[in-house]
């Protein structure tokens, strides 16, 4: 893992301790919807279908949208089972994110 890889799991981990995370296809789907979300994370072992549903709502709703790490990495970064999509709720945290990238 590069060390902007680190960082970018850090970002993930502080942004879900301070509670602007959201995970999971369903939830992100939803919060994405409601125009809560400010960057999408998809994991790049994600099915076909998963990348393509997400690049397509991210993109129609005008939200930044990445692929990045394993659904392993994603979820152990926030604390959870693997998570194949993650949410970013927070505009600084996507922001700083993105420039890692």
């Amino acid at each position: 893992m590069t060390n902007n890889n680190q960082k970018i799991h850090s970002y993930i981990g502080l942004a879900m301790r301070a509670g602007k995370v959201v995970s999971g296809d369903d939830t992100t789907l939803k919060e994405l919807k409601k125009g809560r979300v400010n960057l999408i994370i998809v994991a790049e072992d994600a099915s076909d279908n998963t990348k393509k549903l997400f690049k397509d709502k991210s993109a129609y709703r005008k939200v930044d949208q990445i692929l990045f790490s394993t659904k392993v990495e994603l979820g152990l970064s926030i604390g959870k089972s693997p998570r194949a999509v993650i949410g970013i709720k927070d505009k600084n945290l996507s922001q700083k994110i993105l420039e890692l990238m």
